[in-house]
């Protein structure tokens, strides 16, 4: 049985409780349909993923790439509806595109296709940053974990400063918060629970933890230094003897590096069977960034968690 936990908000004021990518996918209904920019919108997967969200009208997008492989690919799946196609001949200009459909204002979301994610977010980080630091979150649905699971940043920042890191933080507690957890918990990843100056990460958690406890980072509960299996196990953490109101409740996993969070979703994704939403904080718009390799189900869910965030109450800091 899943906590209740996540809290979303529609239009109307009213509460949806989702604590399951199902139930997600409920409370985006009855929403307005979101323009979205699909760049490179030429794979199956991405396809099949346009058709499943405009029939449920969640979104409505506009298909950008080869148009003659699109054209084709549509042909040969089932009760596929209409679509805009914006046909371009390589990456470069399919990104470019997209973000120029944001700023005439046909799309108010991005998402990737089977573009490579620096192609696709070059001209984004050049036109639609709004916050000093972009930052990426993967939240996991997992057979094995009793809530919803946010990775950040495994797809956008390579090897980031404690300075990175705590605003890397403060973007994924601000959209949870957005969401309706009040008070996210984060567990700061390394191999240890102890600091050890041979490990620099156990620093920057120890330091993390304490910037949350003064203010640095607000509205969450920050813990690390936390070895992965304590951070997602009271029992675990337990039996190593370690004090935290973080282990075995975590909302939010935070890693050192984007290596060691690729490996992380992708261990998830195929060994744990997780489903992964993907999603860029800090743009103008919602920017939906999945793995190329993911299956229709992982984009549709992204595309419904861009259609909640477009809708959602602005939370303010205090």
């Amino acid at each position: 049985m899943r906590h209740a936990r996540s809290l979303a908000r529609t239009k109307k004021g009213r509460l949806v409780v989702f604590t399951t990518f199902d139930a997600l996918l409920d409370a985006v209904k009855g929403m307005a349909p979101l323009p979205v920019a699909v760049v490179d919108a030429a794979e199956a997967y991405v396809l099949e993923a346009a058709c499943e969200a405009k029939r449920r009208h969640m979104i409505d997008p506009i298909l950008i790439g080869n148009q003659e492989r699109i054209v084709s690919i549509l042909a040969s799946l089932p009760d596929c509806p209409t679509f805009d196609i914006v046909n371009v001949q390589s990456d470069e200009q399919a990104a470019e595109q997209g973000v120029d459909l944001v700023m005439n204002g046909q799309a108010q979301a991005v998402m990737k296709g089977h573009i490579h994610s620096d192609a696709f977010l070059h001209p984004i980080l050049a036109r639609l940053r709004t916050k000093e630091r972009l930052s990426h979150v993967f939240m996991a649905e997992l057979p094995t974990y009793p809530k919803l699971l946010c990775v950040t940043d495994a797809a956008i920042n390579i090897t980031p400063s404690l300075m990175d890191k705590a605003q890397i933080v403060q973007n994924a507690v601000d959209f949870l918060r957005e969401l309706g957890v009040e008070r996210p918990k984060v567990a700061c990843l390394s191999a240890i629970e102890v600091i050890n100056p041979q490990i620099p990460s156990t620093i920057d958690a120890a330091c993390l933890a304490k910037m949350a406890e003064r203010g640095q980072i607000r509205h969450a509960l920050v813990d690390g230094p936390l070895a992965f299996d304590n951070a997602v196990s009271l029992k675990a953490a337990q039996i190593k003897g370690i004090q935290s109101v973080v282990a075995g409740d975590v909302d939010i996993l935070l890693v050192p590096d984007l290596v060691s969070g690729n490996i992380l979703v992708k261990d998830l994704e195929y060994l744990a069977q997780a489903t992964l939403a993907g999603i860029v904080l800090g743009g103008r718009v919602p920017i939906i960034l999945t793995s190329r390799a993911d299956p229709p189900r992982a984009r549709l869910v992204s595309a419904a968690l861009a259609v909640l965030m477009h809708n959602r109450p602005q939370v303010t800091a205090s």
